[in-house]
């Protein structure tokens, strides 16, 4: 049985190894085409792959029966054609958590303190002397740190759980939004019925929705309306999750706060986007996740339950 594993991320060969029914082989992932001798496999590991080498995986390779993604949301490979009647998909979901959790954080300190600002002032060589100084502390209505912030996470998955402690630690209060209620890692989660009741109290909306038909424009200009003027917006989910143009207009009136976007719905975002040149937005090239953690460990799981026959984890 061969694996086959990209040579888009360094893994170690060694830690994947020691199943004696399973050969291990290092794939191009670019490449438009795989070598003619690894197209019997019956495992492939996928990150970063062309468009066109999923396709021609897909069209090429009818031993195929597992494909693991190293991505947490592997629209590439479910949209490449693969026969899923013969072929289980599994995601990289736990890959990005740490990651994502930490350049959320980066981009609500970043909201928070104004540092996008004076950045803007250090690039015009200017001096922002109203940014520094003596300044009111946690004054209403405003943004200005993460004590006492109220931060709504809508999407709470493995990434918020993630994202929570790093939160709490420096004394926001937080609450998610999901598709069913309950309590998870000591944070109280509602269900989207309750946005009308949760927004209005929002300091910062964080959002990380898989990007699927159910979600798209979730955050619409209704919803963007509920929002105190003080509010920010920040996306690492998905881009379709946001509708760019709504948010484009609150922006340019004034009727939230700014958003910090790592995720767009045209990517990369186009030259001459007017999301440029808005005001208080802070764009990130999808940049949260991209270097999934402890992958070997989530293959080799895999693997050995693919082997016995048992049910594999994150499959879709």
């Amino acid at each position: 049985m061969k694996l086959l594993y990209p040579n888009t991320l360094k893994l170690d060969p060694s830690a994947i190894a020691g199943f004696p029914t399973v050969t291990l082989h290092l794939y191009d992932a670019r490449a438009p085409t795989i070598p003619d001798e690894l197209l019997d496999a019956e495992i492939l590991v996928t990150w970063a792959n062309s468009p066109a080498n999923l396709k021609f995986a897909a069209q090429n390779m009818p031993n195929l029966r597992w494909i693991q993604s190293l991505a947490a949301g592997p629209n590439d490979v479910l949209n490449a054609g693969f026969d899923r009647s013969r072929i289980t998909v599994t995601t990289g979901s736990g890959l990005h958590d740490r990651t994502v959790a930490e350049h959320t954080l980066g981009l609500l300190l970043n909201a928070a303190r104004r540092f996008y600002e004076m950045r803007d002032y250090q690039l015009q060589g200017k001096w922002p002397g109203h940014l520094g100084g003596p300044q009111p502390d946690r004054e209403k209505g405003t943004f200005r740190t993460l004590r006492d912030a109220n931060v709504l996470v809508w999407g709470f998955g493995n990434i918020a759980k993630c994202l929570t402690p790093l939160l709490t630690a420096l004394g926001a209060r937080v609450r998610g939004v999901a598709r069913r209620a309950g309590v998870r890692a000591g944070v109280e989660v509602f269900t989207e019925d309750k946005l009308p009741d949760l927004l209005p109290e929002t300091d910062a909306l964080v959002m990380i929705l898989p990007g699927d038909p159910s979600t798209r424009h979730a955050l619409n200009k209704e919803r963007l309306a509920l929002l105190p003027k003080h509010a920010w917006v920040v996306n690492v989910g998905r881009g379709t999750s946001v509708d760019e143009d709504a948010l484009f207009e609150a922006l340019e009136k004034g009727e939230i706060g700014g958003a910090a976007l790592d995720v767009f719905e045209t990517e990369p975002l186009p030259e001459g986007d007017k999301l440029y040149k808005a005001p208080n937005l802070i764009l990130s090239p999808h940049a949260a996740g991209g270097r999934p953690q402890d992958s070997e460990e989530l293959i080799v799981y895999n693997l050995r339950r693919f082997l016995a026959g048992q049910d594999l984890r994150n499959i879709i």
